[in-house]
């Protein structure tokens, strides 16, 4: 008795760390990454209260929160999966009321930085500030590669209805209903 096809194998589509899809996406994040190379923001130096967290991490207290699209997820589910799990401090409550980035470790680091999504990556914020003073992210150039990244993205999952807010998106993925 022959065992059934796994799920790979019945799609015939490759894995994702070798998946075209996956090399075309992050190919986008190195320009994005090249685009706003030497950019920084007061929220990720400022930290939360006593912690040196980034503000943009805490969505709460930004009132934002990245909207991941279908091939975005696909990235960022591959890292966590190959990343260990954060260890909790059992003696430390988590900070509900701030609603952290479920991606961070312990220590207040994005746990899956490679892959984080798109809007974790181009500074849509009121305080970034650019190399030499500049005042203002190319947001032209920004939206391009946005775009461009919603093109794979509708490529890479047809049906998918679109961005959605990475926590409830996460969430819905870890227990198997993307």
């Amino acid at each position: 008795m022959s065992r059934p096809a796994s799920r790979a194998q019945r799609t015939d589509r490759p894995r994702w760390t070798d998946a075209p899809e996956r090399a075309a996406l992050r190919a986008v994040y190195a320009e994005v990454d090249a685009l706003l190379e030497g950019w920084t923001c007061a929220c990720s130096r400022a930290g939360v209260g006593a912690s040196p967290q980034a503000q943009c991490c805490h969505f709460a207290v930004t009132g934002r929160e990245p909207y991941p699209t279908a091939i975005e997820l696909t990235e960022v589910l591959h890292a966590v999966r190959a990343t260990p799990p954060p260890k909790a401090d059992p003696r430390s409550l988590p900070l509900v009321e701030l609603r952290p980035c479920p991606l961070l470790s312990a220590e207040g680091r994005c746990r899956v930085y490679a892959s984080r999504p798109f809007g974790c990556r181009t500074f849509f914020c009121d305080h970034a500030e650019g190399p030499g003073g500049a005042g203002r992210p190319p947001r032209d150039a920004v939206n391009a590669l946005g775009r461009r990244v919603a093109d794979l993205s509708a490529k890479h999952a047809p049906r998918d209805p679109g961005p959605r807010p990475l926590v409830k998106a996460l969430a819905a993925s870890l227990r198997g209903r993307a």
